[in-house]
């Protein structure tokens, strides 16, 4: 596991990173990771397991701020989570995800992530939300996630709350819906 800050990683490391996430997703127009996931994914830490000199896996957690019943909590966010299709189901992404679990508990009050794989994330500890989702615009607050829906088809954002948490802040529940606050 070798971990990255954004600005820390060379081309070929951004090259063979993008590879890996055309290649995980799927090239259905749906499905494909774009250049705007890309965006979204840079600025933070990224989380890149090798396997034979390749990546086999990656994700990486942004710096986020989520509003939770007005209250701003710093969120480690993360994105661009994928394991190459021929390395998967062999524990390189539960690997990723429990590196990046550990930082995020370590360095932020919460973790969030959107995502349609509620089962793969929900066996290492994310809980689903089941509160009312804004996100922050120039004129205000916009609901979610009618007027925004998440990437790739995923349909809730799933949260795990950190030793730092303010429980009394946190209504957590089994629900799938989507996360409650706003994303900055």
């Amino acid at each position: 596991m070798r971990l990255f800050t954004t600005g820390e990683l060379t081309s070929l490391e951004v090259k063979a990173i993008r590879e890996l996430l055309d290649v995980a997703f799927a090239p259905d127009e749906d499905e494909r990771f774009t250049e705007d996931d890309w965006q979204r994914a840079i600025g933070g830490m990224h989380f890149v397991l090798d396997v034979d000199g390749a990546v086999a896996a990656h994700a990486s957690v942004v710096a986020r701020v989520l509003h939770v019943r007005g209250a701003p909590l710093r969120t480690g966010y993360v994105e661009a989570v994928a394991t190459a299709p021929s390395r998967q189901r062999r524990g390189l992404g539960t690997s990723v995800m429990r590196n990046v679990g550990k930082y995020i508990s370590e360095r932020f009050e919460l973790g969030a992530l959107g995502t349609g794989s509620h089962g793969f994330y929900e066996r290492l500890g994310w809980v689903a939300w089941a509160g009312p989702s804004s996100v922050r615009i120039p004129d205000g607050e916009r609901r979610t996630p009618d007027d925004d829906p998440l990437p790739h088809g995923a349909t809730h954002a799933i949260l795990a709350p950190t030793r730092h948490h303010r429980t009394d802040q946190l209504r957590l529940a089994s629900g799938r819906r989507l996360v409650g606050g706003s994303r900055e």
